[in-house]
């Protein structure tokens, strides 16, 4: 396999026409992933570094998928934080559905749209993605980092993953052996194949004008990013 460049070859979930319960599948697989392999640890490290705990936050994902992420936040920030209002964004209505399904203690609501066509009344304080942006091309990127800066109020943070060949091969077996889902099957290997090395996404920060963020590897096999807007 070739790592010194991000695949060009799109995921089976970003095609049309997944039946609902291939999906259904795919989104509980990575919930799991995300709780076992440490990414949703790596959310809450973003989320602790732009969150105040003196107000009330309204925090939104864009390409939220099932909601696990967003789940994970309020359920470690019960009784550190004051209530949180959480915002969901994604394209796909099957995602939405199951996202809506889970047991939501605070305020939440969601958006079956492209995030770009979302416009909000008031700024969310923080906005985040994980697992999201190795799904675009990186023009689309950079428009993506202004976007999440622009119409937040505290910064936005980013989770996804490095291009690594032992990311690839670990989690080629981990899903071989565990998954019953062929969209994770494919895709799971897939997106360590349309991660990033540092150096990408240091140059596709300059060039949405970003300069006051923080950059660092995590645990398996992340990146956190963390854009604050300057006070």
């Amino acid at each position: 396999m070739d790592f010194s460049r991000r695949a060009d070859i799109k995921e089976l979930l970003d095609e049309p026409g997944i039946p609902a319960q291939d999906i259904y599948r795919n989104m509980y697989e990575l919930a799991v992933i995300n709780s076992r392999l440490g990414g949703h640890s790596v959310t809450w490290s973003g989320f602790k570094q732009l969150a105040e705990t003196n107000t009330e936050l309204h925090v939104c994902e864009v390409g939220c998928g099932g909601g696990d992420n967003m789940k994970s936040i309020e359920n470690r920030a019960e009784g550190r934080y004051r209530p949180i209002h959480f915002t969901g964004i994604d394209y796909n209505g099957d995602c939405i559905h199951i996202a809506q399904q889970l047991k939501w203690n605070s305020r939440t609501e969601f958006v079956t749209s492209d995030y770009k066509q979302v416009t909000f009344p008031h700024k969310p304080d923080i906005i985040f993605s994980s697992l999201f942006c190795h799904h675009f091309k990186e023009a689309e990127l950079v428009g993506m980092f202004r976007w999440m800066y622009s119409n937040s109020r505290l910064g936005f943070f980013i989770n996804d993953l490095h291009r690594h060949s032992m990311a690839y091969r670990s989690i080629r077996v981990l899903t071989k052996l565990f998954s019953r889902s062929y969209l994770v099957k494919n895709d799971a290997p897939l997106s360590v194949l349309r991660g990033f090395k540092k150096i990408e996404l240091q140059q596709l920060l300059k060039q949405a004008g970003i300069t006051h963020y923080t950059l660092r590897w995590k645990w398996a096999f992340r990146w956190l990013i963390v854009a604050k807007h300057e006070q």
